[in-house]
């Protein structure tokens, strides 16, 4: 079609396969590579609509390993800040914030990678936390679920239950985040052609991030997701400082 960026769309394909293998979602890999298409307001709008089909599709394919607890001490301070965050979008700087952010994932990352009996304490107040934090970065960047994703990797979590629980969160970010955008203006029409692409791409990603995943040991996956993090927080360095 017509202005379409076909390898945009597998990048993106790319994105959804490793944000499910990592279980935080498509987004910490997805706005680091919408950024070199798009700019900022149509990276933000662009990843609350797309993942709304994205985390529906794991929901579906996750449902029976949801934490109900951690949905609650996580999801619901999520929910409000990501709306926090996303109504000062405008205010702040965002090559700063994600230079920030960039810096923030790689240390801890690393931190946790070398330092392996290291972990965040798994009380009721870390997760709230957690999720205030991911919440927040979410709205005020886009991508949030890297941050989660360290909080929960706390509570080592089954596989399938840290994915299902993750998405469910993140939907419910999605959904919150996408009527702030709307409010601000970052959902633009002539952005809106990618939207079927990227729903078909965000159903196929997850089916095949799924299978993938069912070859993946448990005591393997806590390392992976912390190592995608920190591959996360490298390209949003490095798009940062290639602006």
């Amino acid at each position: 079609m017509k202005n379409i960026s076909y390898l945009f769309l597998l990048l993106s394909l790319l994105a959804e396969i490793f944000g499910t293998i990592g279980g935080f979602g498509s987004s910490v890999f997805f706005v680091p590579i919408a950024n070199f298409y798009f700019d900022f307001e149509s990276v933000l709008g662009l990843t609350a609509i797309y993942h709304l089909s994205s985390n529906l599709s794991k929901i579906v394919l996750f449902k029976k390993g949801l934490d109900k607890k951690l949905l609650i001490n996580i999801g619901i301070p999520s929910v409000l800040f990501v709306i926090l965050g996303g109504l000062i979008t405008k205010i702040f700087m965002n090559s700063f914030l994600e230079l920030f952010l960039g810096i923030f994932l790689v240390s801890l990352a690393l931190l946790f990678l070398i330092k392996k009996k290291l972990i965040i304490t798994p009380n009721k107040r870390n997760a709230i936390i957690g999720g205030s934090l991911s919440g927040f970065s979410a709205g005020l960047l886009g991508t949030g679920g890297a941050i989660r994703g360290l909080t929960m990797s706390a509570f080592n979590l089954e596989k399938n239950v840290f994915i299902a629980t993750s998405a469910f969160i993140d939907f419910l970010i999605d959904f919150s985040r996408s009527f702030v955008y709307y409010y601000n203006g970052f959902i633009h029409e002539h952005d809106l052609k990618y939207v079927p692409f990227l729903i078909i791409i965000g159903i196929i990603g997850t089916l095949i991030g799924k299978k993938i995943l069912n070859y993946i040991p448990q005591e393997k996956f806590k390392q992976l997701s912390l190592s995608l993090i920190l591959i996360i927080g490298i390209v949003t360095l490095t798009n940062v400082l290639l602006k």
